[in-house]
């Protein structure tokens, strides 16, 4: 006899065994892309164009009148 409860309740757990999270190979290359944007990051920071541009603002902060 079918019973339409133990139907869903079977689906219901087929749905939760489901492996739907990222497996050790995309955690790597996740790890691999988050270092090579922070090295691009910290290469663009500490230029020359943007290093002045800091120091202006951060200099024009601390000197200003109050």
């Amino acid at each position: 006899m079918w019973n339409p409860m133990r139907a869903w309740l079977s689906a219901m757990a087929r749905r939760l065994r489901k492996d739907s999270g990222m497996t050790t190979s995309e955690y790597a290359m996740g790890t691999i892309a988050a270092c090579a944007f922070a090295a691009v990051l910290y290469k663009v920071v500490t230029s020359g164009t943007v290093s002045g541009a800091l120091e202006a603002v951060i200099g024009k902060a601390l000197n200003a009148q109050f």
